[in-house]
């Protein structure tokens, strides 16, 4: 096949004609499509640095669009065979290949930064649920404990008991020395002069 090539050449050179980067370009791809390991040298000899250069354009990063230039070379070797010189010339081919791929990486980062903030905008939200949810109960406490101010001794001791200390009728009724009927009567209300205190309607 190199003899072949070898041999055009010369006899193009003896015409007094010069083959063109493109063409050369386009002889080299389809020697790719037929597994010439060689033509696939010469062509990444011949065309990487401008892959490249279009890559780094679009990505700006050194080390990506060295990645990405390798990936569009083994596009080439994969899918040469697809090439079709009818609508368009080799380097116009490898160029677009490696423009969409350029563009699909910069896609690709650009969803993954966008779901990265999106992750933080929920951690944060997250985060100052729970702050607020945290000055809520504080605030809540507070009037609870102002209104608590507003009930009568024996009332405060019988609510605190009950609701805030967790003890049964008969415990309180016990721990205070008055019958289960009297801790009855204070807890209802105490409970009523809190919902008045807190504004609580039903």
């Amino acid at each position: 096949m190199l003899e072949t090539v070898s041999q055009e050449n010369d006899v193009s050179r003896a015409q007094g004609e010069e083959r063109t980067p493109a063409a050369i370009q386009q002889d080299l791809l389809e020697r790719v499509a037929q597994g010439d390991q060689r033509a696939f040298s010469q062509l990444y000899d011949t065309l990487s640095p401008r892959v490249f250069g279009l890559i780094k354009r679009l990505l700006r990063d050194h080390a990506q669009s060295e990645e990405v230039t390798q990936e569009v070379f083994l596009e080439i070797w994969q899918t040469a065979t697809r090439f079709d010189p009818n609508k368009g010339g080799a380097t116009t081919w490898i160029l677009t290949m490696a423009h969409r791929r350029a563009v699909d990486r910069v896609r690709s980062s650009q969803s993954s930064r966008d779901r990265d903030t999106r992750i933080g905008i929920r951690d944060h939200k997250v985060d100052y649920d729970h702050v607020s949810e945290t000055i809520e109960v504080r605030i809540e406490h507070e009037r609870v404990e102002k209104a608590m101010t507003r009930l009568t001794e024996l009332q405060r001791q019988a609510v605190s008991l009950a609701y805030y200390g967790g003890y049964s009728h008969s415990e309180v009724a016990e721990m205070l020395s008055v019958p289960i009927g009297t801790v009855k009567t204070r807890l209802r209300d105490g409970m009523i002069r809190l919902r008045d205190e807190l504004g609580v309607t039903s």
